[in-house]
């Protein structure tokens, strides 16, 4: 098998990837390792697309992936309505590449290779 494990089982890994997407959605911008980085960049570009058909099925999909964050207290939004209130529209003509890495710094603790993933 030649995807990334991170030296975690796999319930884990997605846990980990479920948690990442969701914060990049919430907060536009997340940095993490630059091997996260790039797994979680297919993960929130699909995640993107099927907002983008914005039908019920899509919805469904991507409600049972994104943990239910309230993202605006005030008016009680959560980051699946932000997905599709806000971001899918941004996204309605481009065809693919949501999100940018960005190299940023080598980590001081282990020097892992560190990065900036960030909606575009």
């Amino acid at each position: 098998m030649w995807n990334r494990k991170f030296g975690r089982k796999a319930d884990h890994r997605k846990a980990m990837l479920r948690n990442l997407a969701t914060s990049l959605i919430v907060y536009g911008k997340v940095e993490t390792t630059e091997m996260k980085a790039m797994d979680l960049r297919s993960v929130v570009d699909e995640l993107i697309t099927k907002a983008k058909v914005g039908d019920l099925h899509a919805r469904r999909q991507v409600a049972s992936y994104l943990k239910n964050v309230v993202v605006n207290k005030e008016t009680g939004q959560t980051s699946l309505q932000k997905l599709f209130d806000e971001i899918a529209p941004r996204y309605a003509d481009r065809n693919g590449g949501y999100t940018r890495v960005m190299k940023t710094t080598t980590r001081r603790g282990d020097a892992a290779e560190m990065a900036t993933i960030e909606l575009v």
